[in-house]
C-alpha cells in the first residue's frame, strides 16, 4: 500500500509561466479541465464544476493550503469524489502539492497528493488507482500548456 502519488515532469517554459498556470484560477481551469468559480486565496474553499467530458456532474472542492510563489502550490480535497449520493466531508482529504524548480531554461514541476491511508479502506484503492491515472494526464494537460507559449 502507498500513501502517496508523485509525478515530475520538465517543462519547456519558464518557472514563472507555469507558476502562473497553476495559481491564476482561470488558467488552472483551463488545464485542470474545471470551471472554478473564484481565484485561489490561501486557507479559503475553492470550488467549481468539473468540465471534463463524462465528469461534468462533479463538483470540484479544495481549500488551498499554500502559495509559495514561485516554489510551492497546495490544496487538499477528496480524492475521486464524484458520487453526488455520497458526503465525503467526514473523511480527511488528501493533500495534493506542485513543487516547482529550475532546470535549464525550463522548469521541473514535481505533483505530490499524499494522505491515501486516511481514506476510507472502502474506497482507497479505486481512489488510488484512479488519481494515479488521472495526475499522469495532469502533468501532460500542463505540459501542453505552458510549453504552447514557448513554441508560439
Amino acid at each position: 500500500m502507498t500513501d502517496r502519488i508523485e509525478r515530475t515532469i520538465d517543462l519547456r517554459a519558464p518557472m514563472d509561466r507555469v507558476w502562473r498556470a497553476l495559481t491564476d484560477y482561470r488558467e488552472f481551469g483551463q488545464w485542470f479541465r474545471v470551471a472554478v468559480d473564484q481565484p485561489f486565496v490561501v486557507g479559503e474553499p475553492a470550488t467549481g464544476r468539473i468540465t471534463h467530458e463524462g465528469f461534468e456532474h462533479v463538483r470540484w472542492n479544495v481549500r488551498i493550503v499554500a502559495m509559495e510563489e514561485p516554489r510551492r502550490f497546495a490544496f487538499t480535497w477528496h480524492p475521486y469524489a464524484i458520487d453526488p449520493a455520497v458526503d465525503y466531508s467526514q473523511e480527511e482529504p488528501t493533500l495534493v502539492e506542485f513543487r516547482l524548480e529550475p532546470a535549464g531554461t525550463g522548469t521541473r514541476l514535481t505533483v505530490t497528493e499524499s494522505g491515501f491511508d486516511r481514506i476510507p479502506a472502502h474506497r482507497r484503492d479505486e481512489a488510488i488507482r484512479m488519481n494515479s491515472g488521472g495526475w499522469s494526464a495532469q502533468v501532460q494537460n500542463i505540459r501542453a500548456h505552458v510549453d504552447a507559449d514557448v513554441d508560439g
